[in-house]
Order: structure tokens, then sequence, then C-alpha cells
């Protein structure tokens, strides 16, 4: 199955190559990075190489047994598919659900309303307000449904794809300066998840492309 090393093309800050970087950490894939820098040069992901790649322009996107997978999500079940071990997705269909549901809540329902190309949109003086109030409104509705899933985690006591959707979109939400005080739940997990290896060498510090002013 192993076609080479597996190539993983990211941006340090972006949260969904971060959801990924913590797959193939938890998953123990050695990969190597291709860094996309989604700013320099009017954002390296509209340069037409990257674009043969991915043609929605966005990172991350993986190379891997030889095709390619744009989507943090889908490349998240892709591993899951072929490196099974450790689960991220439960065997229990009604714990599966949950997951797929938290995941795609973050994926699709809170991160697309503050990521950069909406925000650029919405004018410079709106920034702020715009990504507080998505990332608020997102988060109302999650530390509600994780009162009702969570364990030690966002579903029981076992680190899943939920799991690697919350870290990333909680620090955006303190990147954004959200009060996360109204979401115990969530600042809970997030803080217990945070002490495990595979969420720590995947941070957006410690990455190739990481400035060295944000270095840690």
């Amino acid at each position: 199955m192993q076609a080479g090393k597996p190539i993983l093309y990211s941006y340090f800050r972006s949260s969904c190559s971060w959801r990924v970087r913590i797959a193939l950490a938890l998953k123990s894939i050695d990969y190597e990075t291709i860094p996309i820098n989604l700013i320099k040069d009017g954002g390296q992901q509209f340069s037409e190489e990257f674009q043969a790649l991915n043609p929605m322009k966005q990172v991350p996107a993986l190379k891997i047994d030889g095709i390619t997978i744009g989507q943090s999500l889908a490349i998240i079940e892709y591993l899951e598919e072929t490196r099974p071990t450790p689960r991220l997705l439960p065997r229990d269909p009604k714990k599966r659900a949950h997951v797929r549901m938290i995941s795609d809540l973050i994926a699709g329902g809170i991160q697309p309303l503050q990521n950069l190309s909406v925000l650029k949109q919405v004018g410079q003086e709106n920034q702020l307000t715009w990504a507080q109030k998505a990332i608020t409104s997102g988060f109302n509705a999650l530390e509600q449904i994780l009162q009702s899933t969570a364990g030690r985690y966002c579903v029981g006591d076992e680190v899943s794809m939920a799991d690697l959707c919350l870290v990333p979109q909680v620090a955006n939400a303190e990147r954004f300066k959200v009060d996360l005080t109204p979401y115990p739940t969530i600042s809970r997990i997030n803080k217990t998840l945070l002490t495990l290896e595979a969420f720590q060498v995947s941070h957006p510090c410690r990455q190739p492309d990481t400035p060295p002013e944000l270095r840690a």
C-alpha cells in the first residue's frame, strides 16, 4: 500500500491542516510537510501547481497511497479506513454518529465562517466581530451537545475525530478573543487533549513553516 512517504500540503495556522496533523501523529504515520503559505505571494494556494493538486485552492491536501485527497474530514476517514489503529471512529454506530455530527458541526458550521477567505470579504474593521459571532453561535450549540456526549473527551473516553476538530477550533476562538467562560465542557476537554503528545507535536507553534516569533 505504501507508495513512498505521504506528503501533507499544510499551513501552520490552518485548523483544517492541524486536524490532519493530529490524525497522522496519533496513527504514527511518518510524512513530509510541504508548506503552502496562505498569505505570502497573494496566497500560494492560488498557484497553478497547487490548484492542480486541489482545485478548491485550500489546505490541507494529502498525497498518500498514490492518490491526493483534499478536505480534512475525508482525509481522516481515509486514514481511519486504511490504518485503523488507534480508532478515531467508535465501533458503536450511535457514538460514531455523534463523532461525525460534532466533526461536521465544527468543520462545516463554525470554521468556514471565520476562515481567511471569508474574513477578507467582510472587511478589516468587521473581522473580529464577525469571527466572534460565528464562533460563539457554534459554541453555544456545541457546549449543549457535548454535555450529553462527553466523557473524558468529546464522545466518551476515547479520542475521536471530533476531538481532532475541537482543539484547532478552540485555538481559533482564543485567537479571536472569544470569552470561553460560558463553555466549561469545551474548555475542559480542550485542556485534557492538549496534554496528549499527538496534539502537542502537531500544534501550529511547532511546524516547519511556523514563523520564528510564534514558535514554542
